[in-house]
């Protein structure tokens, strides 16, 4: 089966039935998509399928297959681009600390922002709600995601 991740078609093994995760991590080498917990809850292993951010270690490959599959590694505009605005926001403000549950964070924003590019701080609050940072850089990652917000804007992007 053909999967298109950052514009890179791949082909991987049609079975058993796995989830996206582990055929981006551990057969595809792109590790900076992280396993948080599992169970779809923490968000670290977030990614875009067709620009909507989902949970990898609860989507299966199958379900993936025949659509444009956004890692971390890809956000940016390709090899050598400049960072995506989210992620230079998320540098910016200093978002990160420990760093495990950042590209999980910076992909549920950058969903989020191309949805709703001018939001409210109550908004951002409720978007991010369910990425879990166990290090409580909650506060960092609302700057952030309000700093992404004006840098799009100020670059024309929605």
């Amino acid at each position: 089966m053909e999967l298109t991740i950052n514009g890179t078609v791949y082909t991987v093994a049609d079975g058993p039935p796995r989830m996206l995760l582990w055929v981006l991590r551990d057969e595809l080498g792109l590790s900076g998509t992280k396993f948080g917990c599992g169970a779809g809850i923490c968000g670290a292993c977030t990614v875009h399928i067709d620009g909507v951010a989902a949970r990898s270690c609860q989507t299966l490959v199958a379900a993936a297959a025949s659509k444009q599959i956004t890692t971390i590694e890809g956000l940016a505009a390709g090899v050598g681009a400049e960072l995506h605005p989210v992620q230079r926001a998320f540098l910016e403000e200093q978002a990160p600390q420990c760093g495990y549950c950042m590209s999980g964070q910076m992909m549920t924003a950058a969903a989020f922002l191309a949805a709703n590019p001018r939001p409210g701080d109550e908004e951002i609050t409720a978007a991010m709600s369910y990425n879990y940072c166990r290090c409580g850089t909650y506060v960092r990652i609302h700057r952030a995601v309000a700093r992404a917000a004006e840098l799009l804007g100020e670059e024309g992007q929605p």
